[in-house]
């Protein structure tokens, strides 16, 4: 009998109250809290799913009855950003922080950078994708130079106008970062940030993470050697480096990725397939675009009815998120927050799951439910849904 999980990250997607996030800087930041109070905010099938009845969701009105399997889940790393967020879903739990660089990263690997590639470098310092642009943008334009940039997250990103820079070159250039970038110095991500037109520019969809390896094995390992499909979805194959991915699908966005769970409903594997919808972090989380994630937000809830409908008697879908991007909170950067877990399928037994103490509670469950034998980070819950 084929098995299918299909296990959807909504990028950024927190709903708050996180015990560490004054450690983080982030008291009082909710990614939730903050769409549901835009004007028109209804999401009816994440409700249905069960979000409002969440421990620690205060919801404006009644939930209803769910028919999914609900949670509040906590981070257990020490991190808020993607890398280590997937990677903790996936079983690895990261005691140590990835580095990141709040002064900009040392000159003598920024030397070293311009010497392999041929260019001179720009910037250099923490920066939003879309300020950089058209702060440095027009230099870049006239010299040649690369825009290097960081933020808040373990990150070296790399943006060039594709006129000047063609986005093979790009690539190439994030290559030579990806290996100069190693020991102490070894970033989660180093990101292709390639931009078009005129002033003040407009980044496109050919962005493209180079990231570290997994530190060990993850559930994606376990599964593949087990003889499973591991199947990425959007930035999950970049996330992981490749390891433990039987094959990689990427999209141009949340509806790309949309289109492509869709196709994957009809089509006959075996297996997980763990998707990643972005758009909700990079488009408007870090944009502090509170509209804009809410309007995400109704266009994922509308699109999920039709989703349910086409799924198997065997399937499971989970929806989950890696950390927060609260689009009303300071700054530009993650926000240390919890993140919702809502579980349906025609054989799930609905209910309220509780606190669970790590992401990893996914990954175990994702190993038990394929039969897998599991020993990394977290607990599995399959026993209180099946």
């Amino acid at each position: 009998m084929k098995k299918r999980i299909f296990l959807m990250v909504m990028d950024s997607f927190g709903i708050g109250g996180a015990a560490d996030a004054a450690a983080f800087g982030d008291s009082g930041s909710n990614t939730l809290a903050s769409v549901m109070g835009t004007e028109g905010f209804s999401v009816p099938s994440l409700a249905s799913l069960g979000l409002f009845c969440i421990d620690g969701i205060n919801a404006p009105y009644d939930p209803g009855v769910c028919s999914g399997a609900y949670a509040r889940v906590c981070e257990m790393s020490k991190g808020k950003d993607t890398t280590i967020g997937h990677w903790e879903i996936a079983g690895i739990r990261s005691d140590v922080p990835l580095p990141t660089y709040p002064d900009g990263f040392p000159e003598d690997i920024i030397r070293e950078f311009e010497k392999r590639c041929g260019r001179g470098v720009l910037c250099n310092k923490p920066y939003s994708g879309t300020e950089v642009i058209r702060d440095y943008g027009r230099e870049h334009v006239k010299t040649g130079k690369l825009i290097v940039y960081t933020s808040a997250d373990s990150v070296f990103q790399i943006a060039a106008h594709e006129d000047v820079v063609s986005v093979d070159e790009l690539y190439r250039y994030c290559q030579i970062a990806r290996e100069l970038l190693t020991g102490k110095n070894c970033v989660g991500r180093v990101i292709a940030r390639p931009f078009t037109g005129e002033w003040p520019y407009e980044r496109t969809s050919r962005r493209h993470d180079f990231s570290a390896p997994p530190p060990g094995k993850t559930v994606l390992n376990l599964l593949s050697e087990a003889g499973y499909a591991t199947i990425g979805v959007g930035k999950i194959g970049d996330v992981f480096a490749g390891v433990g991915i039987t094959e990689a699908i990427r999209t141009s966005g949340n509806d790309d990725g949309m289109r492509v769970c869709t196709e994957l409903l009809t089509r006959d594997f075996n297996g997980l397939a763990f998707i990643n919808f972005v758009d909700f972090d990079t488009m408007y989380g870090h944009r502090r675009d509170v509209n804009g994630y809410a309007e995400a937000v109704m266009r994922l809830d509308a699109w999920l009815p039709g989703f349910l409908s086409g799924m198997q008697r065997e399937d499971i879908l989970m929806i989950t998120a890696d950390h927060g991007c609260d689009p009303n909170y300071t700054g530009t950067d993650h926000t240390r927050e919890n993140v919702p877990l809502l579980v349906y399928g025609r054989k799930i037994r609905p209910g309220n799951l509780g606190t669970l103490s790590t992401y990893s509670d996914i990954a175990a469950t994702v190993a038990a439910y394929f039969d897998v034998p599991y020993s990394l980070n977290g607990k599995s819950f399959l026993n209180q849904i099946l």
